[in-house]
């Protein structure tokens, strides 16, 4: 249904494709997989029609409706939420405002004498939107924004007075109502959280229509996808399987190409030896003359490109007292809205409670009170003796200097660590070489994010309280993440979406629900199993 064909392609001076192939079919989930910069949104745009191959063809069966999401979400305001989704729809939305325009006139003291013309243009809207299924379709817009956790008040209000990250969400819900017979998909599980991020999987698992898709959530594209296409060195693979199986393959594959490299190397250099040393002797000439041809002939093995995946060690921080932080008769409003009435929440040393929560649960004030960044309206936030707390806020990213490089920034942070000891720690969070020379205020999401984490971590903090870390990270910085955090030896309270994450590093559970606070002992993986649900708020079984 869609295929790519020997295309190439370049972006200034960087190849990202050349002579690359790949092909999707009706009904197809596929994961595209890659590092950063290897060229994934180029392909979606390619495939959309944004942009053009130097070389090849992309070619799509006629017919073939596509929706594309990105992260680029452009201008959106004057409209409410629900107005926003449907007009993805075309002609359906522009009669819905047509007829929110008639009732409002028709209600206007000022205009009762046009009344007769009002209502009869009124009935011809309305009589053209019921034979597009108006009325159904807004009902599934609805749908769509609730599933993606959208309030009532949320999807009437004004598209414009949303946060970036709603905004997102408006934009995937254009997509999702649409129905495309293909879907593109960039990261749509970037801005969710867990409960939206449960349903989407639910959604697209049920969707009919063919699907490309990026995440760096690795439980979700396992469930989704039955393909991976990786995109690495300008070329495309396609793997048949979900991520668990393309990794496995993948480290196979290397493994094999790794030994075969090694076996070539040793007969080349066999062969190299024999030549130097009889190279001299008249007697040997025809050998080693036919030796040398050969040499000439022979194709040379590549070595397998190794990934950079570093190890970041933690140094042992300081031990604190047993009794971490304690919540006592804690009262919290914003507003008329109450979000804590009374809560007492106690934190001890190697405990890791992970928050779990519906949106407007009060997860971040949580963390927000125990990191002292607000204090309660009543009751107290105690935090033990010997405490280091290292906090990572959302906002924590727009702290960084921007005309920093990212090596001074670090500098700033630990003057007196020396040149080598800061490259290192910088290459464990994905700046190699001259990625430590860029100045903040180009960093992308995912680069702040990690510069941030790589100065909470070098230090060590015995109390982590982290608000979705893993957010704008990709698979790799996330695994190298979590491996690091599994080795580290304080106490931890986080709130974040990705169930990887979750699984592997908490041990308690802390869960906010309308009906009360519960707290369990086991991390998140018992908490599944003993509830029947991944978050709180969904129906077992859903």
């Amino acid at each position: 249904m869609i295929r790519l064909d020997n295309i190439s392609k370049q972006n200034g001076h960087q190849i990202l494709f050349i002579e690359a192939s790949m092909g999707i079919q009706k009904g197809e989930k596929v994961g595209l997989v890659g590092p950063n910069g290897a060229g994934k949104t180029t392909l979606f745009r390619m495939i959309a029609g944004e942009n053009r191959p130097d070389d090849g063809q992309v070619s799509i069966d006629p017919g073939t409706t596509i929706g594309y999401f990105s992260q680029d979400v452009g201008e959106m305001k004057g409209q409410t939420a629900v107005a926003a989704v449907m007009d993805g729809v075309g002609p359906v939305s522009a009669l819905a405002a047509e007829m929110a325009e008639l009732e409002a006139a028709m209600v206007d003291p000022d205009r009762m004498d046009e009344m007769e013309a009002l209502i009869e243009r009124y009935g011809e809207v309305q009589h053209r939107f019921e034979e597009l299924d108006g009325y159904a379709l807004e009902a599934r817009a609805r749908e769509v924004l609730a599933g993606l956790s959208f309030s009532q008040e949320r999807m009437d209000g004004d598209v414009g007075a949303l946060s970036g990250g709603w905004k997102m969400r408006v934009a995937l819900a254009r997509i999702l109502l649409m129905r495309p017979s293909a879907m593109l998909l960039d990261e749509p599980s970037n801005h969710l959280d867990l409960e939206s991020l449960i349903w989407l999987e639910d959604f697209l698992k049920n969707y009919e229509g063919a699907l490309l898709m990026t995440s760096h959530d690795r439980a979700f594209m396992n469930r989704i996808v039955s393909k991976i296409v990786e995109i690495d060195g300008g070329t495309l693979t396609t793997y048949s399987g979900n991520y668990d199986f393309y990794e496995q393959q993948r480290a196979l594959s290397e493994e094999q190409r790794q030994a075969q490299f090694e076996r070539q190397q040793a007969m080349l250099a066999k062969e190299i030896k024999f030549i130097e040393r009889f190279k001299a002797r008249a007697s040997h000439a025809a050998q080693v003359q036919s030796r040398v041809k050969k040499l000439d002939k022979i194709e040379r093995v590549e070595p397998p490109r190794r990934r950079q995946a570093v190890q970041f060690e933690f140094k042992s921080p300081p031990r604190s007292g047993d009794d971490v932080a304690s919540f006592k008769g804690v009262h919290k409003s914003y507003g008329s809205q109450s979000i804590y009435t009374g809560l007492d929440f106690m934190v001890r040393r190697k405990e890791r409670w992970c928050i779990l929560g519906a949106n407007g649960a009060g997860k971040s004030t949580l963390l927000k009170l125990a990191a002292g960044a607000i204090t309660p309206d009543q009751g107290s936030v105690t935090i033990g003796s010997s405490v280091k707390m290292g906090y990572f806020a959302q906002h924590a990213m727009d702290l960084l200097d921007g005309d920093d490089t990212v090596f001074e920034s670090l500098e700033e942070s630990f003057p007196t660590a020396g040149q080598g000891v800061l490259r290192n720690l910088a290459g464990c969070f994905g700046f190699s070489g001259d990625d430590v020379e860029k100045p903040c205020r180009v960093l992308s999401g995912g680069e702040k994010a990690r510069l941030v984490m790589a100065k909470m971590l070098f230090d060590p903090p015995n109390f982590l309280v982290l608000d979705e870390p893993t957010n704008h990270l990709d698979m790799a910085t996330k695994e190298m993440l979590v491996a690091a955090l599994a080795e580290f030896e304080g106490t931890m309270l986080f709130v974040s979406h990705d169930r990887h994450f979750l699984a592997k590093l908490s041990n308690r559970v802390l869960e906010l629900t309308p009906e009360g606070i519960h707290q369990y002992n086991g991390g998140y993986t018992e908490y599944v199993a003993r509830t029947g649900q991944e978050a709180p708020g969904l129906h077992p079984g859903h």
